[in-house]
């Protein structure tokens, strides 16, 4: 069980810093994402939401798209299951994925997925967050908080047998070398299929980590990931007709679990190696520093054929003849490599002005470089898709040199958290960045953040806040007519927020928000061809999110959001669902001492979304799904059964009108034997 040692809701942005003691870890965080202080998340005028490990392993999650999937205002996997990158809407704009403060993720399928089990937590902050963060999405970000040592040596080797032959084992130990100096070692291996034909889930993970305090006022961090998957895509990419949409000339449909591709070249397999230090000191009470570095080296090869959904999306088959079976598939090859360098570095300046104002004044500079390099290679075909010849596919390797884009940022920030008589707080910040890329690209930003917030008694805190964001876009114009005009201007956004925490206890949390963000510099791709950068996007809603916890007994969480976009134009436009829902509770029945039973369930509902175009429009129906848990702890013996999908609700979780559709993943059942010490 995970009992959190600072308020709920409040969570480090920092590696954890934990120790064991038997079956309970308390956490002891350093700095709070909100605001990079160890600012309680009740004194924060933001909502922000801590997931802890022990939380998203009980709902099932085996994707980091899984762990936020009950999270008020945030809609996972929005394109179903995909094995080859995460994905997450916030207030129903795409989110960018951070570690430990630093974003980690800078191009698609140059990198494969971060594994949960590698991750104390994952944090979520809505809405713009350039201040502290620099580029970044609109809608917010979901941050990822690595496994760091501890003082005490313990841990857990668990093994895992489910749905699609998944065998795996995972281990997590801590070893305390002596009484500043200790060692961690986090690995996975696991040999899995998928609910697709010839799509394996294969991973092997191993992070060592080391952490050594020289001085009671100094502490080093490094730590290590070397991560190989052998995996290929999920996401088919089936054509709306034949699968959603009756395909009534060739009267009949599509499986839902089709493979389309060459079983053996189809593939993404890829390997990740990390290392990143992190290193805080205490000149004195009253001044810290804290610095941190990672490094990403990542290679990858992905092959993959997709069918001609796109030519004609309300009739696909009539491009290629009239039998409404044969179609045309495309092969496509890539290898990629990225490399990222990440660094952010502040000084904490406490002191009072008056005897009841205090100050909290952060002062940081960070730097970013990113390079991707690819290059590709493919041909198409036409085949009957409802009677794939896989033999007679062709296959391609990329050859040549790799084409390579990158992107260096430089951020200043500053950042002032005052606090009034112990109960009224103000938040304010600005940063100055400077992005330039390969192309010869450079933009500029400015952005800034205000907010309060006040305790008004019986634990209500109302607050208000203002923040902005940016995020630079690579190209250029498209004319439409073969030429390119200007570059493209930084998308820039900007948010204000109003609402109420209740805190009545110290287990009990509950936020009420509404919001509204505006989004300039909108790339819109025009009707008659080409592309124009006038696009204003206006997002409104509100949120409430509620967790009343009581650890080791009793755990209730109860989300609701609604968000509507309202765009300048229609064209090319996904719409997340409006309404999502979710709720979750488990209950542990038995003495502390003796075996103990664990039961939880949970329900996610996704409203309808719409995607349109130019030429129509398609309505992905609403979607419900339950997950359930049952799991047994006896001594230092833990033995779970987690199921997802439960009630296994065929449906889709997204159909876009440029032309194809992406199932919702099926039921699947993992039972686990672990064991602790």
């Amino acid at each position: 069980m995970v009992a959190v040692a600072t308020p709920v809701g409040s969570y480090a942005q920092t590696p954890d810093d934990s120790s064991v003691d038997g079956d309970t870890i308390m956490v002891t965080a350093t700095q709070y994402a909100g605001t990079k202080t160890d600012t309680p998340i009740i004194e924060t005028p933001q909502p922000i939401t801590v997931i802890d490990a022990d939380r998203y392993l009980s709902q099932g999650a085996i994707s980091i798209s899984d762990t936020v999937k009950y999270a008020a205002g945030v809609l996972a996997n929005p394109y179903g299951r995909d094995t080859r990158v995460d994905g997450f809407t916030i207030r129903g704009l795409d989110a960018l994925q951070f570690r430990d403060g630093m974003r980690d993720i800078f191009s698609y399928y140059a990198s494969i997925t971060s594994d949960p089990y590698n991750f104390s937590r994952v944090e979520i902050l809505r809405g713009p967050a350039s201040v502290l963060f620099g580029q970044g999405s609109i809608g917010g970000l979901v941050n990822l908080v690595t496994k760091t040592p501890n003082f005490t040596t313990g841990g857990e080797i668990n093994l895992v047998y489910g749905s699609y032959d998944r065998k795996e084992a995972l281990g997590d130990v801590n070893f305390a070398i002596a009484d500043n100096l200790a060692v961690r070692f986090v690995g996975r291996a696991r040999d899995s299929n998928t609910f697709i034909d010839h799509v394996p889930d294969d991973r092997v993970m191993v992070a060592p980590s080391i952490r050594w305090q020289p001085t009671p006022d100094t502490d080093i961090i490094l730590t290590g990931l070397y991560q190989e998957d052998d995996t290929g895509s999920t996401s088919q990419f089936l054509p709306i007709v034949g699968t959603f949409l009756p395909n009534r000339v060739a009267g009949a449909q599509l499986d839902r679990d089709t493979f389309v591709g060459k079983a053996g070249w189809d593939r993404y397999a890829g390997r990740s190696l990390q290392g990143a230090a992190f290193v805080t000191h205490d000149f004195s009470d009253q001044v810290k520093l804290s610095l941190k570095a990672r490094y990403i080296d990542s290679d990858l090869e992905y092959n993959t054929h997709y069918a001609d959904s796109y030519s004609n999306p309300q009739d696909p088959f009539s491009v290629y003849g009239t039998d409404g079976r044969t179609i045309g598939l495309t092969a496509d090859a890539s290898d990629a490599r990225m490399n990222v360098f990440s660094t952010d570095n502040n000084l904490l300046f406490t002191f009072n002005t008056g005897a009841n104002l205090e100050h909290k004044l952060l002062v940081g500079i960070d730097y970013s470089w990113n390079k991707v390099a690819k290059r590709y290679a493919g041909g198409t075909e036409i085949v009957d898709l409802y009677d794939i010849d896989y033999a007679a596919l062709k296959t391609y390797d990329p050859t040549g040199p790799f084409l390579a884009d990158s992107q260096k940022q430089l951020g200043i920030y500053v950042q002032d958290q005052m606090r009034f008589f112990d109960r009224v707080s103000i938040v304010l910040g600005a940063r100055r960045d400077r992005v330039t890329g390969s192309s010869g690209q450079k933009d500029n930003a400015t952005t800034f953040r205000a907010g309060i917030i006040g305790e008004i008694g019986a634990g209500f805190s109302p607050f208000f806040s203002y923040t902005e964001s940016f995020l630079p876009v690579a190209g250029r114009i498209d004319n439409g007519d073969g030429t390119f005009g200007d570059p493209y201007r930084p998308q820039t956004g900007s948010q204000y927020e109003a609402g109420i925490k209740w805190q009545p206890a110290p287990g009990t949390l509950v936020t009420a928000t509404a919001f509204k963000i505006k989004e300039r510099n909108r790339v819109l791709y025009l009707a008659a061809g080409g592309t124009a950068q006038s696009g204003e996007l206006n997002t409104k809603g509100f949120e409430v999110e509620a967790s009343h916890t009581l650890p080791g007994d009793f755990e209730l969480l109860a989300n609701y959001g609604y968000t509507k976009l309202k765009s300048e134009t229609n064209t090319n436009l996904d719409y997340m669902p409006r309404h999502t829902a979710s709720f979750w509770t488990t209950k542990t029945f038995g003495l502390p001492d003796e075996a103990q039973l664990r039961l939880g369930g949970g329900v996610v509902h996704s409203g309808k979304s719409v995607s349109t175009s130019a030429i129509w429009s398609i309505v992905t129906p609403s979607r419900t799904t339950v997950d359930a848990l049952a799991e047994i702890n006896w001594n230092s013996w833990r033995f779970a059964v987690n199921a997802t999908n439960l009630l296994n609700n065929h449906y889709y979780a997204s159909c876009l009108a440029r032309g194809d559709c992406f199932i919702g993943a099926p039921r699947n059942v993992m039972g686990t034997v672990g064991f602790r010490f």
